[in-house]
């Protein structure tokens, strides 16, 4: 059983356990309709006494786990934190969170769950620390990443809300993990002459489709066959989750604000240093350089700021015109892989970091 006396403090924080004094923001928040106490709170002002003094406790009385408020440095209930399914013969407990809508985005978060599990191990024989987040909640994701926990896996439909079923994806850290966040390449906006690289949103998907249905880009690349707007938001919804697990990165190519295609970096060997780029440049923005010219600030980008040593493209043999994309941004061939895309013989071109 965990001790009721529980306090732990982080940067900006004090995890602590409800109480009694806590009253008048709880009233404040469940006044306001405010989702992110732990599950059980009350719904109603006439409830708050009784879960102060007994509901929020009996998780810890029941050996299985404990409720915590996140305390700020103005005594605000800015969150609450809970670790809960504790198997103390497994040596195993889980974590979860929610913050007030008011202070999200601050990273009190992480910094709790951080906090918490650092704490766990350091004051229990808890061998393991499970958090789960539905697939699509990326902020979750984002919190699990930064908080150094290691993603393990999905569990299709394995989450069930309002709405129906949801993947939920399995992190995990162990007493001898280490805490560093996986590394990941920088969520940001590049810009060069003509163009602005900027994330994927759900405003592109349109041009996505108009990009990736094109019989051009059909015969070249390996696209989905019959590309769609289904295929696009998936594209688009998986991005942020590849750049999390430090798989990759794409961007959208904007010119003077209209969508003319995309770009990104994908197959991330941190160990090594390598990665590999594509493109997909729309109908109406090709014979203009803008492929080129987005293809040599990635280039840059990935080399010199984040201090990669090799990025490849490669380009069916047939498509003069990614050839010529290559070269104009100052990639060398390295010969012919055959067979490499769907059945078709690709040239491989690279370039290093000087």
């Amino acid at each position: 059983m965990f001790e009721p006396d529980v306090r732990i403090p982080t940067e900006r924080l004090v995890l602590r356990p409800f109480e009694a004094g806590d009253a008048p923001r709880i009233r404040s928040i469940v006044e306001s309709r405010a989702q992110f106490l732990p599950p059980g709170a009350p719904a109603q002002v006439a409830g708050i006494a009784g879960w102060l003094e007994n509901g929020v406790h009996e998780l810890r009385r029941s050996g299985q786990g404990v409720h915590l408020a996140m305390i700020d440095a103005e005594a605000g209930v800015v969150g609450a934190i809970s670790l809960f399914k504790t198997s103390w013969g497994a040596g195993t407990t889980e974590v979860g969170y929610g913050v007030h809508p008011l202070y999200r985005g601050r990273g009190f978060a992480t910094e709790a769950v951080r906090g918490l599990v650092a704490w766990v191990f350091a004051t229990t024989e808890l061998r393991r620390v499970d958090l789960t987040a539905n697939l699509d909640n990326v902020a979750s994701l984002l919190v699990a990443q930064k908080a150094g926990f290691t993603w393990e896996g999905v569990i299709r439909g394995g989450a069930m809300e309002d709405d129906g079923p949801h993947d939920l994806v399995i992190f995990g850290m162990l007493r001898e993990d280490g805490r560093a966040p996986a590394r990941t390449l920088p969520r940001t906006s590049l810009r060069t002459e003509r163009l602005t690289l900027r994330p994927l949103a759900e405003g592109d998907v349109p041009g996505l489709v108009e990009a990736g249905s094109d019989p051009l880009t059909q015969a070249n690349t390996g696209v989905p066959r019959g590309y769609g707007e289904r295929d696009a938001r998936a594209f688009v919804a998986v991005q942020e989750r590849m750049r999390l697990r430090g798989h990759g990165i794409a961007w959208a190519i904007e010119v003077d604000g209209r969508f003319a295609g995309n770009i990104d970096l994908r197959d991330l060997h941190w160990a090594w240093g390598t990665a590999e780029v594509g493109y997909m440049i729309a109908p109406w923005a090709r014979g203009h350089g803008y492929a080129a010219e987005a293809l040599r600030e990635i280039t840059r980008w990935l080399l010199d700021e984040q201090g990669f040593r090799r990025i490849q493209l490669r380009a069916t043999v047939g498509n003069t015109a990614s050839r010529r994309v290559a070269e104009k941004a100052g990639y060398a061939g390295e010969g012919v892989a055959r067979s490499s895309i769907d059945g078709q013989d690709v040239m491989v071109f690279s370039q290093i970091r000087a």
